[in-house]
Formats: structure tokens, C-alpha cells, sequence
């Protein structure tokens, strides 16, 4: 049986309440506060020290509650992924974002950036005509436009080589990011 809001809140209120002997800040600020902002999740370890350190857990309930407080928005910056396996010359399967918040497909000579619903950036990013980017990893844009209702956004594969053939040579890597606006493709 799955954790109701309430149970959720009664295991931080008691997580945060604990003490521990010698317990100190397992997480910088700036690493729960990229993981606050969606701009990069929490790893394996990370989330294990977080547990692990009720001091840790109360510093990041403040800053989430001076977050609430400020009632500024969500501030991402961006989201990153990597090319996952060795060229093997087959199409290009979907290249994920290390938040999972992003999906880039390949489909004939189309390139379609999607945005995972359950992302807790989908409603902020949905509900505006933020303009976004994908750029390679030499900094290249590879894609640009903004989001329609379905949350993906379509364009030309922009480069001479193939989708797989082109990561490999630029980086094996991707970056999706806002940007001010579009560079007149």
C-alpha cells in the first residue's frame, strides 16, 4: 500500500525531529537547492546522507520554506544527459536527461523534444511560452522553439550526420536550457 500525504509529512516531521550524535550538514546548500529547483536530483548517496542527518533534513526544510515564503518561482536552469552506449550504428534510441525531466527523439530526419509530464517542472514550463533550447555538447543548438500542449516541441535534425554519429563527435552529451529568445533559425 502506497504513503499518503499524511504519512509523508508524519515520517519528515519525525525524520527532522530526531537527533543524532555528531550528526552535522551531510549536503551543501547549493546541492539541495539545485535539488529544490529540479535542476539536478539528488544521487544515490546524497539522498542516503539526507536520511541519514536530521540537521541536513531541517536545513533543507528551510530552505524550501524560505523558498514558499519569497514566493519566487521555480527557478530552472537547465537539465543535462548523455549519450548511454557506444555507437553501434542502429537508430538512436530516446536520450534521456539525468533529471528525467526530457526525452529527445529522433524520428526520420526530425528531432522532438519532450517534456515528462510527472517532471515537477511540466506545469511551470506548460503553462508558459518559455522559449528552450537543446544544444550538444560543443554548444551547439540542435533544437529550439518552445513547448505546445502536448509538451513537446519539433524541429529539422539541423546537422549533416546522423543523430548517434553526431553526439558521439560533439560530447556525447546534451544540455536543455531556457533561453531569452530564439536565434533566428
Amino acid at each position: 500500500m502506497g504513503m499518503t500525504e499524511l504519512d509523508r509529512k508524519l515520517q519528515a516531521q519525525l525524520l527532522a525531529r530526531r537527533r543524532v550524535e555528531g550528526d552535522r550538514l551531510a549536503l551543501s546548500d547549493a546541492v539541495l537547492l539545485a535539488a529544490l529547483d529540479g535542476s539536478r536530483p539528488l544521487t544515490v548517496g546524497e539522498r542516503s546522507a539526507l536520511q541519514a542527518s536530521p540537521l541536513t533534513t531541517r536545513r533543507l526544510r528551510t530552505l524550501a520554506e524560505a523558498r514558499r515564503a519569497q514566493g519566487a518561482p521555480r527557478q530552472w536552469r537547465g537539465s543535462v544527459g548523455m549519450l548511454r552506449a557506444a555507437d553501434s550504428g542502429a537508430a538512436l534510441a530516446p536520450l534521456v536527461t539525468d533529471d528525467g525531466a526530457w526525452r529527445l527523439h529522433f524520428v526520420g530526419s526530425r528531432v522532438i523534444l519532450q517534456i515528462d509530464p510527472q517532471s515537477p517542472l511540466a506545469a511551470m514550463l506548460l503553462r508558459g511560452s518559455q522559449m528552450l533550447r537543446v544544444l550538444d555538447g560543443a554548444g551547439a543548438t540542435v533544437l529550439e522553439g518552445t513547448l505546445d500542449s502536448d509538451g513537446e516541441c519539433e524541429g529539422p535534425w539541423p546537422f549533416a550526420e546522423a543523430p548517434a554519429r553526431h553526439f558521439q563527435q560533439h560530447g556525447a552529451r546534451f544540455t536543455v536550457e531556457p533561453c531569452v529568445a530564439p536565434s533566428g533559425h
